[in-house]
């Protein structure tokens, strides 16, 4: 399956309600992170993180959240934590079985991220993450001679 012409609903960082795909991004690089659900505790510390990040991550990369919720929760998410990225609805899934594929270590995307450099290549990917150290993680790679090679 090629994830980058996956059709889905998604919100832009205003809360306007859009369909995307991943190829709308070639030229870009791509922050995609899988969260489990809006409002959760954990879920809402991981994005509040990347929202307080933008400015650093925006020079790498768009940032695009992707969970099962349905868009009128995302707004309300989005709208409550004033949150400044792209979130994505994948409610039945299309996305997160397609990057399946791409684990190395589990096979489910519980809470993972992956960079897709602007071809949508995958260039790093992150499983299980730990959202205290994440924002750091994806900063030190872009950083990195990994990145910059």
């Amino acid at each position: 399956m090629n994830y980058l012409n996956i059709e889905l609903e998604g919100i832009n960082e205003n809360g306007e309600k859009a369909s995307y795909m991943l190829v709308d991004f070639k030229g870009e690089n791509i922050i995609l992170y899988f969260y489990p659900e809006d409002d959760t505790p954990v879920c809402t510390k991981e994005a509040q993180d990347f929202r307080d990040s933008l400015n650093e991550l925006k020079k790498y990369a768009e940032i695009i959240g992707v969970s099962k919720n349905i868009i009128e929760e995302h707004i309300e998410f989005q709208k409550n934590h004033k949150l400044n990225f792209k979130i994505f609805s994948d409610n039945q899934n299309k996305l997160k079985n397609a990057f399946k594929e791409h684990l190395t270590s589990s096979t489910d995307i519980h809470r993972s991220t992956f960079i897709l450099d602007g071809d949508g290549e995958i260039i790093k990917s992150w499983e299980k993450v730990d959202v205290d150290e994440h924002i750091k993680e994806i900063v030190e790679f872009f950083k990195s001679k990994e990145f910059n090679s």
